[in-house]
């Protein structure tokens, strides 16, 4: 769901959205409802919109606001992958409930303000360093995710982009990186993955996106 200009995001926990949808209302006046089949949006009668991506799929139009709420409130089971250069962990949710999981660190070399032969040398170490700590990652990605692959409805991803790519490119996870199975979430800003920030995405990932106009 491209951004439209001027608007601005907030997030709201997947149990808060019908007080939200809710408040919206009272705030703007009762809205129309627009469904389309990636996006739900309110129209309020002040001017006021409300954009919410459907990412677990369209609602089918008789009552689509309860039908929203039902989906992101439905438990169900989600595997994580969040990777850095220097961290990842991966897990298995259910719901908000982190039910198995592993993490590991990495030593990757910082980046050298040295010159020629020296900064290639530094370079070629570091591309090395985080070759095998995305390789790690993909070990685990492996352990834990490809057993559960047939139950997990999606893959949610955190960290860096880049280092996402790189995991899921690795040789046997094909079946992670099929794009269908990201539901376009794209990827979580999330710090360093440890213990805590893995038992933690769970609230992060199920937190429900709203774009809201300059109105809103």
């Amino acid at each position: 769901m491209k951004a439209l200009p001027g608007s601005r995001t907030v997030r709201v926990g997947p149990h808060r959205l019908a007080g939200w949808l809710d408040g919206f209302a009272e705030r703007h006046g009762d809205p129309q409802v627009r469904v389309a089949e990636q996006e739900l949006v309110l129209l309020a009668p002040d001017g006021a919109r409300a954009r919410i991506a459907l990412a677990w799929g369209p609602v089918d139009g008789i009552d689509p606001l309860a039908e929203l709420i039902e989906s992101v409130t439905r438990q169900r089971i989600v595997g994580a992958l969040i990777v850095r250069r220097k961290a990842h962990a991966v897990g298995v949710f259910d719901g908000d409930v982190l039910v198995r999981g592993r993490h590991g660190s990495h030593y990757v070399q910082g980046r050298t303000k040295a010159g020629g032969w020296s900064q290639q040398r530094y370079a070629r170490r570091r591309t090395n360093q985080a070759e095998r700590s995305f390789e790690a990652a993909a070990e685990d990605a492996a352990a834990v995710l490809l057993p559960e692959i047939d139950r997990i409805e999606a893959l949610i991803t955190g960290g860096d982009r880049t280092a996402v790519a790189a995991v899921l490119a690795q040789p046997g996870l094909a079946r992670l990186a099929d794009p269908s199975l990201r539901r376009g979430f794209g990827v979580f800003a999330v710090p360093d993955p440890n213990a805590r920030v893995l038992a933690g995405f769970g609230e992060v990932f199920r937190q429900v996106p709203i774009e809201l106009n300059e109105l809103a």
